[in-house]
């Protein structure tokens, strides 16, 4: 996997265009308490400054990409990039439809689509530790996970059925002027295939790693945090080449402190 994620990422940037203009905001980074902890003790994470998409990627977006990037079109891209289900919702391959709205976060893309988009417009998908560090705040908290309410709304979402129809982008900002970080989708990260791998190595090929995804949290900090907890389990049961329903991405940019992203 590392090899051929190379060989991808290579290739994605010497084929990339220019995508539509997207708003990114600016994150501090800093120290952060995240339910994988930086080390065997527990120790807390550092992100460094970067740029996130204030919104996730919309359908009209990544028709506008696939447009000029014909590789990745439904019934065009390789299959190793993208499972048979990629863009099943769209209407044909450069036609959303009455299923996918213009203004909906894209779904039924692979991360390997969602990383060739990315690149695209010079950027890349975020980390889970910035992905969380974005996703922890709220509309006036930098973090608001201690926040019980605040933390079984988002729950509350996750238990509604997958089959119901994806709602437009728009919501209210959070105290960094991301959008919809809750309550539309789930995303991809970059490192979604690593978020429960052992330190041990011998484990990290064993095939009853995903089975038990739920014991995995035992290991984990901020135990009753289900929603984060969900989002490790889900996001580590995934493959590259897996597109689902509910399943979007956003973009992100490494940044050096004060500067525009």
């Amino acid at each position: 996997m590392p090899i051929l994620r190379a060989l991808f990422l290579v290739g994605a940037l010497l084929a990339a265009g220019t995508a539509p203009a997207a708003e990114y905001a600016s994150l501090p980074g800093g120290r952060f308490a995240s339910v994988l902890p930086a080390d065997a003790n527990g120790g807390d994470i550092v992100v460094a400054p970067f740029a996130l998409r204030s919104e996730p990627v919309t359908n009209a977006q990544f028709l506008a990409f696939v447009k000029t990037h014909a590789q990745w079109q439904r019934g065009q891209v390789a299959a190793i990039f993208a499972e048979p289900r990629y863009l099943a919702h769209w209407q044909s391959a450069t036609v959303l439809g009455d299923g996918a709205l213009p203004d909906q976060p894209v779904t039924q893309v692979s991360w390997f689509a969602a990383q060739a988009f990315c690149a695209s417009e010079n950027a890349r998908l975020p980390s889970w530790n910035e992905w969380e560090f974005a996703a922890a705040a709220d509309a006036t908290r930098a973090d608001a996970r201690a926040d019980p309410a605040w933390r079984e709304r988002i729950l509350n979402w996750y238990s509604q059925p997958s089959n119901a129809a994806v709602a437009r982008i728009g919501g209210a900002p959070n105290f960094y002027g991301v959008r919809d970080m809750h309550g539309l989708v789930w995303e991809w990260v970059d490192d979604f295939n690593a978020l429960l791998v052992a330190s041990d190595s011998r484990d990290q090929n064993d095939p009853d790693r995903l089975k038990f995804c739920g014991a995995g949290a035992l290991n984990l900090r901020d135990r009753d945090n289900y929603a984060v907890l969900m989002r490790v389990a889900m996001l580590s049961a995934l493959k590259a080449a897996d597109t689902t329903v509910n399943l979007g991405f956003r973009c992100a940019r490494s940044t050096t402190s004060g500067t525009t992203p």
